[in-house]
């Protein structure tokens, strides 16, 4: 547990992984035991809620964790609390670099309030994401000038990577968006400065605009996948139309020649020329069949 004293209020920052550290918060400052659990919850989802018998505000966001997981990014949640003009950050590991990231605000003015700073390390965690998904961007247009060359099965895989991890970050910065619009509908919001109010702007246009981007390259991601799925069934139904093609010309040698082995008498059975007779039909046959196919073929 780490803690650091500005000029306005105090910053206790906390990791999961020390459950002693959250214990000893959790007695200090009162917390409800409910309010850790969303804490310590890895799949909990991004939310904010103002207690106002307690004076406790909580909000958990969505940090991007830079190192891929499973051949993609992921998100996690990070949880800040606000109680006693102290701001309470608990955070995994993936999201270590948040905590660095806001040790660095010391170029904030002395008279910045503990909004403030929470506001402004918002605005930076939303503008984390930014790298990632211009990774995301790069990455896809590799993967398609390679799909270009030769659609393979490695390079169609490496495609689902991408939209799986893009997936993970849209939904994050849709839920942080939403997140940064309702707690303007809190109580606690009519009663921040109008230098917090301002910041919470900024915060959630980056917010707004993270939310874009992200959608806006997975559209084209979708509409790559499509395009290659159109392709790939192209080229199946390419493939199963010459099979078709191939399975009815070959049955014509063997209709001839069955009729031929049947044991009734046949025009030429018994001629020294009837074996060349029954290549002639049958080439005769193949010939027509295979001019008719083609026929109908070119008309569909």
């Amino acid at each position: 547990m780490e803690t650091q004293q500005f000029n306005q209020f105090t910053w206790v920052a906390v990791k999961t992984t020390a459950p002693q550290d959250i214990k000893t918060i959790q007695e200090t400052y009162h917390l409800d035991a409910e309010v850790l659990d969303y804490a310590t919850d890895p799949n909990e989802r991004a939310h904010v809620e103002y207690d106002d018998e307690t004076k406790t505000f909580l909000l958990v966001f969505h940090v991007a964790n830079t190192k891929k997981v499973d051949q993609h990014y992921e998100a996690v949640p990070m949880t800040f609390m606000i109680k006693n003009n102290t701001l309470i950050t608990i955070n995994f590991p993936e999201s270590d670099y948040v905590i660095a990231m806001m040790q660095q605000a010391k170029a904030l003015p002395d008279s910045a309030s503990v909004y403030q700073f929470l506001f402004t390390s918002l605005f930076h965690v939303s503008d984390a994401f930014f790298p990632l998904v211009e990774q995301v961007d790069q990455e896809r247009k590799e993967i398609t000038e390679r799909l270009k060359i030769k659609t393979t099965k490695g390079n169609l895989l490496s495609l689902s990577d991408l939209e799986t991890g893009l997936i993970y970050l849209m939904t994050a910065a849709k839920q942080n968006a939403v997140v940064l619009e309702q707690l303007k509908a809190l109580q606690i919001y009519k009663q921040l400065s109008e230098t917090d109010q301002e910041v919470l702007d900024d915060a959630l246009i980056e917010a707004n605009q993270l939310s874009e981007m992200t959608q806006l390259t997975g559209q084209i991601l979708d509409q790559l996948s499509g395009t290659y799925n159109n392709v790939l069934n192209n080229g199946l139904n390419d493939t199963m139309k010459f099979l078709t093609v191939w399975s009815l010309l070959l049955t014509i040698p063997t209709i001839v020649s069955g009729f031929f082995g049947m044991n009734v008498q046949l025009p030429f059975q018994h001629g020294a020329w009837s074996w060349v007779i029954t290549l002639v039909i049958a080439a005769i046959l193949w010939m027509g069949l295979g001019f008719l196919l083609r026929h109908f073929m070119n008309k569909s």
